[in-house]
């Protein structure tokens, strides 16, 4: 039985991809081999193979003689991400898990309360993002994870440009509360029918905001 073991560019790609998800790295900022490669220990080359694998997902984007730059997504990419969303997302809290697996959902609700409370806005995205990848993580897939970590990260970069509005994840604390909640309770269908209103709200205001 064979073992597959990531490669030191499928980590560094991996590192950039969180880095992505949690808003360090923003849409248009270019994308240096020597300095990540200094950063994370790695080779130049490392680096530029974990580029081609971004750029393959469309992550960032290689600029002739400019080099390469983080992607900023458009409204033709919205529907796409929320279509896999629905279909990740939904099925997988529809499939209910593990205690320890809801209770990570639950910490994810907790995390964003605190910085809610401590008026962090940026932290209370990435609360955001970790409730998210919670709810995919309850299938104890890694396979579903590894997907989920790319829709994280484009998340992120068509979030941005919502986020002009100060409270925008705001809006998110309460239905993740709800969410969370009908889950604890084994309310599954429930929780789905909650999670899929949700993200049908939130690809509507995506769209608002990208003039769809």
């Amino acid at each position: 039985m064979r073992v597959t073991v990531p490669s030191v560019a499928d980590r560094v790609a991996a590192e950039l991809r969180l880095q992505l998800a949690e808003g360090v790295l923003l849409p248009g900022t270019r994308l240096t081999e020597s300095t990540i490669a200094e950063d994370l220990g790695v080779s130049r080359n490392t680096v530029r193979e974990a580029f081609a694998e971004l750029a393959a997902e469309r992550l960032v984007v290689r600029l002739p003689n400019r080099g390469v730059f983080v992607a900023s997504l458009g409204p033709g990419d919205i529907h796409d991400v929320y279509t896999v969303r629905r279909a990740i997302e939904v099925t997988t809290i529809r499939g209910g898990g593990s205690p320890e697996r809801i209770a990570g959902v639950r910490a994810a609700v907790e995390e964003g309360k605190v910085a809610a409370a401590a008026d962090d806005d940026e932290a209370l995205g990435t609360a955001n993002q970790h409730f998210h990848g919670a709810i995919v993580a309850l299938a104890e897939s890694r396979r579903l994870d590894t997907v989920m970590s790319q829709v994280l990260a484009e998340m992120r970069l068509f979030f941005h440009k919502a986020t002009v509005d100060a409270h925008f994840y705001r809006g998110y604390l309460d239905h993740n509360e709800e969410i969370c909640a009908a889950l604890e309770a084994g309310e599954l269908d429930r929780a789905g029918d909650l999670l899929l209103a949700y993200l049908d709200r939130s690809e509507a205001k995506q769209t608002a905001v990208y003039g769809g």
